[in-house]
């Protein structure tokens, strides 16, 4: 019995959540149509992945416990889609303290940091809901939301206060359709770490609001010398958390895929219904990595203090040369991160009259001097430019001394003196 034929040609559409989804970083970046100066070898400031020169390699440690997970042979099937017993409870132990107590059951293990932001955002908020997001801010929280039809509110960073959140913005953006506020600390891109007191604050407000926080802190534990992490669940005593990590930044693993979801809920307020949406996403991703999960109690166990004090120290010290190179730099005003691996600076722009955004800013600076820094377009915020700060010392002075040329020539005031005294030398100027 013949069917009627209801099409009459090929009509294969993408799906609403395709169309919707688009990453800010990916579309700028690619539409850069400048090459680099052939004359000068790259210098990229503008990869957050600390492994890409070779300079930061995760502790043999770490590589001795994939070894052992791999020649064991126990992780090569499929793990239940929350991860294994064992290896929550390696995270469970790994961010307890004195202050917060981790249960295994409260993990849930993602491929990587996002798929746990992704699975939060797609658990606790619905189409038509909002979100409340950092700007300046990371851009995949964005990317995440609206492909779901996820409203996404912006509130104010202060980089005056060191990138502190403004609360008065904060507070403006909550309204009745808030599902939840993401809280990125330490941040990219800014570098920052909240003060124990500002950090209380934050969380006064969700009190008051009754809005759960999804605490992307991916860099936990990532601060210089002298600074403190203060998890947002080892304060919070009624504002449920979801914590959000992994082993990418900490570790020098990105490419590992391994980040956990960890559900703080002092007063059981996501009991009913988040718990349950939360292992029922996870099941979509059957699991993350289950030789990396294998893994995870040697990791996370026999690491050496000594090896993420070396890191930091690294970081303190190239975030230190950075910041006194572009501090010299007429119409740069770099800002001091106090962890995570970036800098934010500052471009007057007005002292530039030959680019009119950030963005036309760094395509040249790429064309000229084979120097990749992001435009502050990528994250919500014109005018400034995010540096990565990881890279090897050596690289990173010889990009601040480009970066010191570049300004030198198209800086109003230098480059007038330049022109001025190239014609009373008789020289052409540049």
């Amino acid at each position: 019995m013949s069917r009627p034929n209801f099409r009459d040609q090929w009509d294969v559409q993408a799906s609403d959540i395709a169309r919707k989804t688009h990453n800010p970083i990916r579309s700028i970046v690619e539409s850069l149509v400048v090459e680099p100066n052939p004359a000068k070898s790259m210098i990229a400031l503008s990869i957050g992945d600390p492994t890409t020169f070779g300079n930061l390699k995760p502790h043999k440690e770490v590589i001795k416990a994939v070894e052992e997970s791999l020649k064991s042979q126990l992780y090569n099937g499929y793990a239940p889609s929350t991860g294994y017993q064992m290896a929550k409870e390696a995270v469970a132990e790994y961010s307890s303290n004195e202050f917060v107590k981790v249960d295994p059951k409260d993990v849930i293990l993602c491929s990587g940091c996002s798929c746990a932001l992704d699975l939060c955002i797609t658990a606790v908020a619905r189409r038509g809901q909002n979100i409340l997001i950092p700007r300046p801010g990371f851009s995949i929280y964005r990317t995440l939301a609206e492909g779901l039809g996820i409203d996404v509110k912006s509130y104010e960073l202060r980089p005056e206060l060191g990138w502190e959140i403004d609360l008065d913005s904060l507070e403006s953006q909550i309204d009745e359709s808030t599902a939840a506020i993401i809280i990125n600390n330490p941040s990219n891109p800014c570098g920052s770490v909240f003060s124990r007191d500002h950090t209380l604050d934050i969380l006064a407000v969700a009190a008051r609001y009754y809005i759960p926080i999804i605490a992307d802190e991916i860099y936990e534990h990532m601060v210089f010398p002298g600074q403190t992490f203060y998890s947002l669940a080892s304060l919070s005593r009624d504002v449920p958390i979801l914590s959000c990590s992994g082993l990418t930044k900490r570790f020098l693993v990105p490419g590992w895929r391994m980040g956990w979801i960890i559900i703080h809920d002092r007063q059981d307020v996501l009991e009913k219904e988040i718990r349950k949406a939360l292992n029922c996403l996870s099941q979509r991703i059957i699991g993350s990595n289950t030789l990396i999960q294998g893994a995870l109690p040697g990791i996370l166990r026999n690491t050496p203090q000594e090896f993420y004090d070396d890191i930091m120290n690294t970081l303190h010290n190239h975030s230190k040369l950075a910041y006194d190179c572009i501090m010299k730099i007429p119409g740069l005003k770099p800002i001091m991160p106090h962890g995570a691996m970036y800098m934010m600076v500052y471009i007057d722009l007005p002292c530039f009259p030959e680019f009119n955004s950030d963005l036309e800013f760094v395509q040249r600076l790429l064309m000229e001097e084979s120097v990749f820094c992001l435009p502050g377009q990528c994250f919500d915020y014109p005018s400034y430019m995010r540096l990565v700060i990881t890279v090897p010392m050596d690289m990173l002075e010889e990009a601040t001394q480009r970066i010191e040329e570049f300004c030198e020539r198209h800086h109003y005031k230098t480059a007038e003196d330049t022109r001025r005294n190239s014609l009373i030398s008789g020289e052409i100027p540049y």
